[in-house]
């Protein structure tokens, strides 16, 4: 009687479970057809399904149907087996008079394979667009056209399924710890700050929207009013904005929320989540706590406040270097923009990595392909002299040896000078960094290079200047509690308000941020003064938190850490569309749908919309 395949004979094993020591027992598998062999009468398929690879043989003593129907099997079809294990290599080809099959070490069911007595051929296969395969060389478009196809590939697989286990441990870590799993709604009421929002029309609200939540901030914080002091989610959050290789119009993050908690109780959290996240995906132990870097210290050195600590080339600022010498400085160009409250910062390229003279003029066309005018640069002779250096031809000796002590800058280094406005600097600085260590392999082009460098980045402005509008904003949002020594500030001199916001960076990746929030009526209505909202704007914008706020708001604070991000660290992934099973492009769209299409007029009509957009 024929084997009934899943009805009544179950799948013992999966393709990637054998070993040595099940040689000899029977066994049922299921799976795709990866490749086919055929060596004379002996026939040689690799059967996949998501836990690996497992060598069947068709052998005619052994199996004459199944041989025979073994012939035309190809790429893809999907198999059921049944047959018993036994060792590779034992096999002679009838054909040839050798042995044609022998242990894999590359495998993790190497040992063995499968001789196959029957079997049934569940489905056949077109040939697929592109080779299911870790060399598969389709451009990422036609991938995604037929991204059921493209997550066949092993590596892809295994990065979801790395990506599941960290869902498991997240909940079972926050759960112990005394955390609920709370939800909340993905439409709500649109609010200012932030990222732009994606709308929903409503229907039985003509005229009105829908805002997709950008992130559960307002109602995480109404969970700590109403009292249940730890809440967590993981959760899809919607931004419309620009996209490009880590970020995504729908995204999901591990949200985390505490009452009566201080800084240094989130930080012990979160650092005790992403130590049993390592140990579980990696079996790495990281070690705690982390590493804590004042935001004004990142910029400085670094340029951001998610600065790559794998390797050195920090900046050096010479600003105050230039205001002490003034006109004496003997550089114009630099003078004047310090005048003009710009800044000078400086890096220093060691002389074991020699640049060549071409490869600066690159680094100077990388540096203009962000905005900067140009690049200066000195190379200092092992006569101390400076080379290579237009920009300071002209420059006294004072200014010379200052930038030496400054610096650090010995013979044969290479130094490079970035001035003018701040925010400018800082941001060109802080990429070429970056661009130079990958340049020198000090870091990998992606992925970790086997080093996780964590930290934390504290204390950073609670207000940001905002030179269109002519007033301050800000930085996070204002919900944000200023260090309490600074409150005084508030009215005075916001600039100087520092404020319990923290980002938990990794090499270079900002993986979580947030903030000790303010509970206190009066502090909050100081901050919204200094932002220029008055008691009608906050009402309009923000009632229904601040409503909430006034009946009795425990001090509390929180962190949101982004879970693609994590994923694509935790697998090497080059970018967030690698561990996202069915991502957008960057241009938002999803290839394999059509999504985003177009609706009828109809459709429109019920929800009192009219599209403005021409026909293409």
């Amino acid at each position: 009687m024929a084997t009934q395949f899943i009805t009544e004979t179950k799948r013992t094993h999966s393709c990637g479970a054998l070993r040595g020591s099940d040689i000899g027992k029977e066994v049922v598998l299921f799976g795709w057809v990866q490749n086919r062999r055929d060596h004379g009468t002996l026939i040689f398929i690799d059967l996949r399904d998501r836990d690996g690879l497992t060598q069947i043989v068709f052998d005619p003593d052994l199996g004459k149907e199944a041989h025979e129907r073994a012939q035309k099997l190809r790429s893809e079809w999907v198999l059921g087996i049944r047959g018993k294990v036994r060792a590779r290599g034992q096999q002679m080809s009838k054909k040839e008079g050798k042995v044609i099959s022998a242990t894999n070490d590359k495998l993790a069911t190497g040992e063995v394979e499968v001789e196959v007595y029957e079997m049934e051929i569940f489905n056949e296969s077109e040939t697929p667009p592109f080779e299911i395969s870790e060399h598969v060389k389709a451009g990422e478009e036609l991938r995604f056209q037929h991204r059921y196809l493209d997550l066949r590939r092993p590596q892809l697989q295994q990065s979801i399924i790395k990506r599941s286990k960290m869902n498991a441990i997240v909940r079972s870590y926050m759960v112990e710890n005394g955390f609920l799993e709370l939800e909340t709604p993905f439409m709500g009421k649109y609010t200012p700050g932030g990222a732009r929002n994606f709308l929903v029309p409503s229907r039985l609200n003509p005229g009105k929207f829908y805002a997709l939540a950008e992130s559960p901030q307002l109602y995480k914080q109404l969970f700590m009013v109403a009292g249940f002091e730890r809440y967590f989610q993981i959760v899809k959050c919607f931004r419309d904005e620009d996209l490009r290789l880590d970020r995504q119009p729908e995204f999901t993050q591990i949200d985390v929320e505490m009452s009566f908690v201080t800084q240094d109780d989130v930080f012990t959290i979160i650092e005790g989540l992403i130590k049993k996240l390592w140990k579980g995906v990696l079996d790495i132990d990281v070690p705690t706590p982390f590493r804590r870097l004042d935001f004004y210290e990142s910029m400085a050195k670094y340029g951001n406040d998610k600065p790559d600590l794998r390797f050195g080339l920090e900046h050096v600022e010479l600003t105050e270097v230039i205001k002490r010498l003034g006109p004496d400085a003997g550089v114009p160009m630099i003078t004047e923009a310090v005048e003009q409250k710009g800044i000078v910062k400086a890096m220093v390229i060691p002389a074991q990595y020699p640049l060549s003279r071409k490869e600066t003029d690159d680094l100077e066309v990388f540096v203009q392909g962000m905005g900067s005018k140009g690049l200066g640069r000195a190379k200092i002779s092992e006569t101390g002299e400076w080379t290579q250096a237009p920009l300071f031809k002209n420059a006294k000796p004072e200014l010379r040896a200052e930038i030496l002590k400054a610096t650090g800058a010995k013979s044969g280094d290479l130094i490079l000078f970035q001035f003018g406005k701040e925010s400018l600097v800082h941001t060109v600085m802080a990429n070429l960094r970056v661009h130079i260590a990958k340049k020198l392999k000090l870091i990998p082009e992606f992925g970790s290079g086997g080093v996780w460098n964590f930290l934390w980045v504290v204390d950073p402005p609670l207000f940001e200047f905002d030179e269109e509008t002519n007033q301050w904003a800000a930085a996070h949002h204002a919900f944000t509690r200023p260090h309490d020594e600074c409150v005084q500030y508030l009215e005075t001199d916001p600039g100087k308000v520092k404020c319990y916001r923290y980002d938990v960076v990794l090499n270079g990746f900002e993986i979580g941020g947030g903030s000790i929030r303010l509970h206190k009526p009066d502090v909050q209505a100081k901050v919204f003064k200094a932002l220029g909202i008055g008691d009608v704007e906050a009402r309009e914008k923000f009632g229904f938190l601040l409503d909430a706020l006034k009946f009795g708001a425990p001090p509390h604070g929180g962190l949101a850490l982004g879970m693609d991000r994590l994923a694509m660290l935790l697998t090497n992934a080059e970018s967030l569309r690698d561990v996202i099973p069915f991502p957008k492009t960057q241009k938002g769209t999803d290839l394999m749908t059509g999504a985003p299409g177009d609706v009828d007029e109809k459709q429109l009509r019920d929800l009192y919309v009219k599209t403005t957009a021409q026909p293409k």
